[in-house]
């Protein structure tokens, strides 16, 4: 039996719930959330600690292992057709996720990821999913470099035409740091975003103006993160 590492809400419940998409490319649509856990970086500044940082919180608590097929009928459940699979690194778990969005996809859904780049699609991820939200993670991360950048990995999402960079932005120095990276893989202008890091509303507010000002100078999207300034840094929001 095939099962999903899924991350756990404060009540022990699954975390696949139902709310707005609060960034990127898709901002403000109504979405259904898959939280997968555990990740392969370990960022200084993640507001999901919970899902891989077994350190400071208990992965017993934390995670759950379901079946694919309850996975399913979870997300079903909220009759909404638009999914975001997040983690965590969802694509840790890509062979179980296969099958689940290909399924998602037949039924109609548009079924995006949100992935740090480090791993590459396998052939039926990319028949299957919709967009992909890619985020090359930059030094304020905290992350050393050979972790972070996978060359052949953020070749083929570079090669996509259905996927996004979104970068997170701390300080004004760091769009060098993008902009490096969007020049080397070949990513358009208008695939790529950027976004204030923060996880409460006065720092989203301060940083959101200059990152917009970045935005409009390079010629990037800017995203801000509607659900810290809407519900603060909750779970299942």
């Amino acid at each position: 039996m095939t099962t999903l590492r899924v991350s756990r809400q404060p009540s022990g419940e699954p975390e696949i719930f139902h709310s707005l998409q609060g960034e990127g490319a898709s901002i403000g649509v109504p979405t259904v959330f898959l939280r997968l856990a555990q990740c392969n970086l370990t960022c200084s500044w993640c507001d999901t600690k919970y899902t891989w940082d077994w350190k400071n919180f208990s992965f017993d608590d934390e995670v759950t292992a379901l079946p694919v097929e309850d996975v399913e009928k979870r997300i079903l459940s909220f009759d909404r057709r638009h999914l975001v699979i997040t983690g965590g690194e969802p694509m840790m778990q890509q062979r179980a996720l296969a099958p689940l969005v290909s399924s998602l996809c037949d039924r109609g859904f548009y079924c995006e990821v949100e992935t740090n780049g480090t791993l590459a699609p396998s052939p039926e991820m990319v028949r299957g999913v919709s967009q992909w939200n890619v985020s090359p993670k930059l030094s304020n991360s905290g992350v050393d470099i050979a972790r972070r950048e996978v060359p052949g990995a953020l070749r083929a999402y570079s090669s996509l035409e259905n996927a996004y960079f979104k970068f997170v932005i701390a300080e004004p120095q760091d769009v060098d740091e993008a902009l490096d990276i969007v020049g080397r893989y070949a990513v358009a202008p208008d695939r790529v975003i950027l976004m204030p890091e923060g996880t409460e509303r006065r720092v989203i507010e301060e940083r959101g103006p200059w990152v917009a000002g970045l935005c409009a100078e390079h010629g990037f999207r800017f995203s801000t993160r509607m659900h810290i300034l809407l519900w603060g840094d909750k779970r299942g929001r």
